[in-house]
């Protein structure tokens, strides 16, 4: 690990806690002071700038956006958020809180990710009669590293980097979101962490957690812990995959039903058609990067095409399977996982969308979608047709019209956020026009 120790004046630092939002960039930024004066910023919250959200990646603002250099708001912390590590060698404890973001009287500010999943998990309990639960999947891969080659999945794999693996998961468990493993993937040094299934909202406040203290972890053994779709043009993509399961309003489970295809409940069969309706437009939320579309491809058990599919890691939308073991209860193990995801969405506004286009679904009473349990692929155009399976957008460019030509999902969402989110967009595609696969890699990798 790097030795930071310092002496004299800095025997005992002053430890800050940060008030962060997670952007439509899927970048944690946010503001720091002393964390002794907390409870005085959990009243008042920290100041925050409009323009801020039309941030590029890249770090540079799209211009025009909808604010310019005009308006303030606040970073608004949710106390139950909270994410304090103490764990790390030689370093202050690492100490955070997940924000809304509000205008100067406290209200939501329109372009607030985070409200916006609030008020769409409001309308699940009011329209539905439903509570959302959640989880967050997450690969990343260390780069700088010079490990020697280790097998897919193996123990040396593993233990090669040791002691990273257990120091993860005891920062992680420290910032309360629950680690259930820590598992090396099928790529080069690339590593897996799951979490266990929380109400939503703070799902999504994991999904954030999760990449920032790996990312802090990894810093200390002189690694980068990327999370981008890839790191190398001829390498395993990573992803985010997001859990999602219902409950009444009594917490009683809502998703499993074994007398219906696939064990869908009716109301879950709805939900899907709903998400498999939209899915076109919601990877431009979901999968928002140039680089994205480089890992949504067949054949890569990623996510390319418009199915729901049983067990099947070509489908976009997958159900999962749960074990058939004595005392086992699959009504409350059973859930579906949305697999076009990667780390350079928010996990807030990837998570909203994909719930509001099932809420939609439900709404409609729609029926659910046929199970598609090979590879979409390989079938027939006709097939495809009859299926109604549509390949997904295969850039950014595409995915980005394609939202802008569904105004169920455009009627989501702010005029303001809309132009914000088209403009940084097109910003980003602008800015790395012309790279090559490598070189693109290679660019994204440093900020995710």
């Amino acid at each position: 690990m790097n030795d930071s120790s310092t002496g004299g004046a800095f025997d005992d630092p002053t430890e800050l806690a940060t008030f962060v939002t997670t952007d439509i960039a899927g970048i944690t930024r946010g503001r720091s002071f002393a964390a002794a004066d907390i409870e005085d910023y959990l009243r008042k919250g920290v100041g925050w700038v409009p323009a801020n959200l039309a941030l590029t990646p890249f770090d540079l603002i799209a211009d025009p956006n909808p604010w310019g250099s005009a308006g303030d708001l606040r970073l608004m912390a949710d106390a139950a958020s909270r994410a304090r590590v103490t764990c790390l060698p030689d370093v202050t404890p690492l100490h955070f809180y997940h924000c809304d973001i509000t205008d100067l009287k406290g209200e939501p500010w329109d372009c607030c990710v985070r409200s916006f999943l609030k008020a769409t998990l409001a309308e699940f309990e009011r329209d539905a009669g439903l509570k959302v639960v959640g989880a967050v999947e997450q690969e990343f891969q260390i780069l700088g590293a010079d490990w020697p080659a280790a097998p897919a999945f193996g123990l040396r794999a593993q233990r090669r980097a040791e002691p990273f693996g257990p120091l993860l998961m005891t920062a992680l468990k420290q910032a309360g979101v629950e680690p259930e493993m820590f598992l090396p993937e099928y790529g080069k040094d690339q590593f897996e962490i799951t979490c266990r299934p929380a109400a939503a909202l703070a799902a999504a406040d994991r999904g954030a957690t999760i990449r920032a203290v790996t990312r802090e972890v990894a810093a200390l053994f002189g690694w980068n812990a990327s999370f981008a779709p890839k790191t190398d043009p001829d390498g395993v993509g990573n992803g985010v995959h997001l859990h999602v399961s219902f409950t009444d309003l009594d917490g009683a489970p809502a998703t499993f039903d074994a007398s219906r295809p696939g064990r869908l409940s009716r109301v879950a069969g709805a939900f899907a058609a709903g998400v498999i309706r939209h899915l076109p437009a919601l990877v431009a939320f979901t999968a928002p990067s140039v680089l994205s579309y480089m890992r949504l491809v067949p054949h890569h058990w990623s996510a390319a095409y418009t199915c729901l599919g049983e067990k099947n890691r070509e489908a976009t939308l997958r159900i999962c399977p749960t074990p058939d073991l004595p005392g086992s209860d699959p009504a409350r193990q059973f859930n579906m996982e949305y697999r076009a995801a990667d780390a350079c969405a928010s996990p807030h506004l990837a998570l909203a969308v994909v719930l509001r286009a099932g809420l939609e679904g439900i709404r409609a009473g729609l029926e659910q979608p046929p199970l598609i349990n090979s590879d979409p692929s390989a079938l027939s155009a006709d097939d495809q047709a009859r299926l109604g399976i549509r390949r997904l957008p295969s850039s950014l460019g595409q995915a980005l019209d394609t939202l802008a030509a569904d105004t169920v999902v455009t009627g989501w969402l702010s005029k303001d956020f809309l132009d914000c989110y088209f403009a940084m967009k097109r910003k980003e595609i602008e800015i790395v026009e012309g790279l090559s696969p490598a070189e693109l890699c290679e660019r994204y990798a440093t900020v995710y």
